[in-house]
């Protein structure tokens, strides 16, 4: 787990790509504490910040050269069957004339350099891990870059006048002086509408994000850029197998139970985030099953009983007996680091705050690597809108209702609410289904709102329409179809993303087992009858047999949630206010919409929540604190 940085082309100036190379790499210090590494020739420039994990030893540092000094590879992530992938590449490829690898190293980063070597860019498919990499070819002068399949490890880059530059963080790409520092005004549009800029867009003008399961082929000397694409998740919403429940069942735990074993190949100390809930509790019976040490388990509670989950957490730790870590913070702890988590958030995100919060707690505790339970809601139906989704989607009589629209702004004038505003625009749809209604259901400022609030109506690319589009599944899987909705939405482009830029600033791995592919593809497979959640997360509970207690199992769904509202209107106000005005000045916007926003918001009105005010300011804190032109 590290960071990378990286500069290619044909013709590029050495003085100034030094200069630019390190740049980046001081910009992800924090990424890689262990130990910084250097390397270029006449058209590459690598950086590289070590987090060591796996082989803490110096033959891991990186850029890691091959034998034959022909191949240089940057990597950041994990290979989780590196072991299984060793020792074929130990062995002779029968029918061809690759002879036994010889490995000098412990170290999963010589095993992916060495199955690139031998399968060239399909080694990919291949891992099972997190990772995004690169691998550059000094006598061919190509450039090969690859990312996950699920996009837990990021990967950011600028490719103009046949350079390319690119790394795990915006920031160094900002701080690099190779890129313009404009915002792009159709990613703005997208944030105000949904919280976040969906990949491959960002936040800032001509710097994209390369997309899970996906590579970049860089040739200089023929100056061709390629992006391809080496998984679809969209393909594995089909039954594949016909499985009675049971087996099912099996399956599920099965893979599962592999997932966290290999997710605890570390040689360092390790842990897991414990909430409480369903699973974070479901990792850590795991993990105390498969592991032959003590689990350490970290909950962060509050002392306001409405806030905290630490006595569900208690439950899990006392029942497979973990080495129990219960940070208690109080909500002035938890604005007194706030400064420091709002300077650590690499793409601009409301929801950040929190999670840089518990990372920093647990890397504090002693802990370099934590699993957490990130991903079961989306693959088990973990949240109301698979309901919601699900029931709308039988509704099609809706679509003749007489007046349907028109009843849907009287209902929103009665709800006074940001919900009733969904509601209203659902209703207005010339269709009603799932398919149309879920943008709607995710968005965080409705279309007047947004657009009122811009002087211009930019229009957003309309990823998440794409997307569904994409996503066509059966009528067995409808279920499915919102998972892959929620996957390559939400959870790539808020959680993952968070997860990622919070926990590494403080140097703190984490790994999630929900996301492992295997898994991935089976359980999307499994057909809507055994997935539907008549009790919660009802396939997952089931597979894990008597492992969780009943009370958690069937507790309300809390998750990690703090006094906001009052924050913004009490300890926070100077702060917002600050942010509100300053951004009702930028010359993109209509200022008194901007400032009605926060006037509102003071005076309680049901429809401006505290989160709508919350990103205005983070985006515009974030365009403070990294100097974006607007």
């Amino acid at each position: 787990m590290c960071g990378i940085t990286g500069i290619v082309g044909h013709q590029i100036n050495n003085s100034s790509s030094h200069s630019a190379i390190k740049k980046m790499n001081d910009a992800i210090a924090h990424r890689g504490p262990n130990s910084e590494g250097l390397w270029n020739d006449e058209h590459c420039f690598f950086g590289h910040r070590r987090l060591s994990i796996i082989d803490l030893s110096e033959a891991g540092q990186q850029p890691f050269i091959s034998q034959d000094a022909r191949y240089i590879l940057i990597y950041n992530g994990e290979i989780y069957n590196y072991k299984d992938i060793k020792l074929e590449l130990q062995r002779a490829e029968h029918g061809t004339k690759n002879l036994p690898y010889i490995f000098k190293t412990d170290t999963d980063t010589e095993v992916l350099l060495a199955a690139y070597i031998r399968w060239g860019i399909d080694c990919v498919k291949r891992f099972n891990g997190m990772f995004a990499f690169a691998v550059w070819d000094a006598a061919e002068q190509k450039l090969v870059i690859a990312r996950d399949r699920m996009g837990i490890k990021p990967l950011y880059y600028h490719f103009k006048d046949n350079v390319l530059s690119f790394a795990s963080e915006i920031r160094a790409l900002v701080h690099s002086g190779l890129i313009d520092k404009k915002i792009n005004l159709k990613s703005v549009a997208e944030y105000m509408q949904y919280a976040t800029v969906h990949a491959p867009n960002t936040i800032l003008q001509d710097v994209m994000m390369l997309m899970p399961g996906h590579c970049i082929e860089f040739d200089i000397k023929a100056s061709s850029f390629n992006i391809s694409q080496y998984w679809n998740i969209n393909d594995f919403t089909k039954s594949k197998e016909e499985l009675s429940y049971k087996e099912t069942c099996q399956k599920v735990n099965e893979l599962l139970t592999t997932s966290v074993e290999r997710r605890l190949v570390a040689d360092v100390p390790f842990g897991a985030f414990l909430s409480g809930g369903i699973d974070s509790s479901a990792i850590v019976g795991l993990m105390s099953k498969v592991s032959s040490e003590k689990v350490q388990t970290f909950n962060v509670s509050f002392d306001e009983g409405e806030f905290s989950e630490a006595k569900y957490a208690k439950q899990i730790a006392g029942k497979f007996n973990t080495e129990h870590h219960e940070i208690k913070l109080t909500p002035n702890d938890f604005l007194k680091q706030l400064p420091e988590a709002l300077s650590a958030i690499d793409h601009p995100s409301g929801d950040g705050p929190n999670s840089y919060i518990v990372s920093k707690a647990t890397k504090q505790a002693g802990i370099t690597m934590a699993l957490s339970g990130l991903g079961g809601d989306e693959l088990f139906a973990g949240y109301d809108i698979f309901k919601r989704y699900y029931e709308l989607e039988k509704k099609g009589w809706l679509n003749i209702v007489p007046g349907k629209g028109i009843a849907g702004k009287l209902l929103a004038a009665k709800k006074k609410s940001v919900q009733g505003d969904k509601t209203a625009e659902i209703l207005n749809l010339d269709t009603i289904n799932g398919f149309n209604a879920y943008p709607i259901n995710r968005k965080l400022f409705n279309k007047n709102d947004y657009q009122a609030l811009l002087k211009e109506n930019y229009i957003a690319d309309n990823f998440i329409k794409n997307i569904i589009k994409k996503s066509e599944t059966d009528k067995k899987h409808v279920l499915s179809r919102v998972s892959l909705f929620e996957i390559q939405t939400y959870m790539q482009n808020v959680l993952l993303r968070d997860a990622d830029q919070m926990s590494m600033a403080v140097a703190l791995e984490v790994r999630v087992p929900f996301l492992d592919y295997k898994l991935v593809e089976f359980v999307l497979s499994v057909n809507d009858e055994y997935k539907y959640p008549h009790t919660p997360k009802k396939l997952l509970t089931d597979s894990l047999g008597d492992l969780l207690p009943d009370n958690i199992v069937n507790r309300p769904k809390m998750g990690f949630t703090l006094p906001w509202k009052e924050w913004l209107k009490g300890e926070l106000k100077d702060f917002c206010e600050e942010n509100m005005i300053q951004f009702s000045k930028r010359t993109f916007v209509n200022n008194y919409a901007v400032l009605s926003t926060w006037n509102r918001f003071l005076n309680n009105d049901p429809k401006i929540s505290w989160s709508r005010v919350w990103h205005i300011v983070i985006l515009n804190n974030w365009i403070n604190t990294h100097q974006i032109e607007c």
